[in-house]
């Protein structure tokens, strides 16, 4: 059994799964698999990964399920101790996987760690450096267009961006996999969520470097299916998370994100995209369950809503410096 399971969900990669994969094969540490799981691609990308690279273990799904559903079916199909999610529009440094390996190895409450993130098509600057989230209700990719040189020291983050991030399997077993309620979009935030109120951390390591091209499936930043499911999955997230005196405290906050956001996309033209995904966030927590509440939590559930309101003003002052 080797030490790492590298799991990639794939739908409509043929662009640039070989590209991945062979980053792959040029690594400095070797005591990995890989498991790719596609989500019934039609653009013969599932094809590619059976014939030209056998090292790779390859799962059909019947239909596009998502993200968070590909993931689950990679982990059953695992027994490793460390999971590392890679999306399939990325190319690895050669020492990425070692060190997120030895990153998450080395202390026992470590969840996940987040690799650096550098964009494809502009290498000198960041695509995320981990994920933060706040009062507001936004979560958001630390030193995201910033200079490549910048996010050069180890730090704990909220949640580590399930793109390019190593997680350890027994905390996984104990908090829940990815909840497949998702679909994609911010299911890497809810889970290290999960995790923060469970006592673990998150961290990044910056020198678990990753190219990202990004937007790789859905082709834009802004299209009519993200904006939708992304204002689902964060009112989902809030309602399935915080419990209710939680809410209650943030609600001036969550408010006045919500309607910063509404204005946005109304001006960008989906609007009622927008809308429409928040009013199915609600409805989707009728359909899901809660995230139980204990009170040995307590202080984990006070030093995260501490975290939000420190990331709240930090965000807004990001705007206006």
């Amino acid at each position: 059994m080797n030490e790492v399971t590298v799991i990639i969900p794939n739908y409509k990669g043929v662009a640039c799964i070989a590209a991945c994969l062979d980053s792959l094969k040029k690594q400095d540490f070797r005591g990995f698999d890989i498991i790719v799981v596609d989500n019934c691609s039609a653009d013969g990308s599932a094809e590619t990964v059976e014939r030209d690279y056998p090292e790779a273990q390859l799962v059909r799904l019947s239909e596009n399920f998502g993200f968070s559903r590909a993931v689950n079916e990679g982990l059953k199909r695992s027994d490793s101790p460390y999971v590392l999610l890679l999306n399939n529009d990325t190319v690895a440094d050669e020492a990425f996987v070692g060190n997120l390996y030895r990153a998450i190895q080395a202390d026992e409450s470590v969840f996940s760690v987040a690799a650096k993130m550098l964009m494809m098509k502009k290498p000198d600057r960041i695509d995320g450096a981990g994920d933060f989230y706040c009062a507001l209700g936004w979560a958001y990719a630390s030193g995201k267009g910033k200079k490549s040189g910048s996010r050069s020291r180890v730090r704990d983050v909220f949640a580590a961006c399930g793109g390019a991030a190593i997680y350890r399997r027994k905390i996984l077993d104990e908090i829940g996999w990815f909840d497949e309620f998702h679909f994609a979009y911010l299911e890497d935030v809810d889970i290290g969520y999960r995790a923060r109120i469970m006592g673990y951390r998150n961290v990044y390591e910056p020198s678990a470097v990753v190219y990202h091209l990004g937007s790789g499936v859905t082709g834009s930043r802004y299209n009519s299916f993200k904006v939708r499911i992304s204002a689902r999955n964060n009112m989902y997230i809030i309602m399935k998370n915080m419990p209710t005196l939680q809410i209650i405290l943030n609600f001036p906050f969550l408010l006045a994100g919500f309607g910063v956001k509404a204005l946005f996309f109304i001006f960008a033209g989906y609007g009622r995209e927008y809308l429409s995904g928040i009013k199915r966030g609600y409805l989707l927590c009728r359909e899901s369950k809660k995230y139980p509440y204990s009170s040995s939590n307590f202080k984990n559930y006070a030093r995260i809503q501490l975290e939000l309101y420190i990331n709240t003003f930090r965000r807004i002052l990001e705007f206006i410096v």
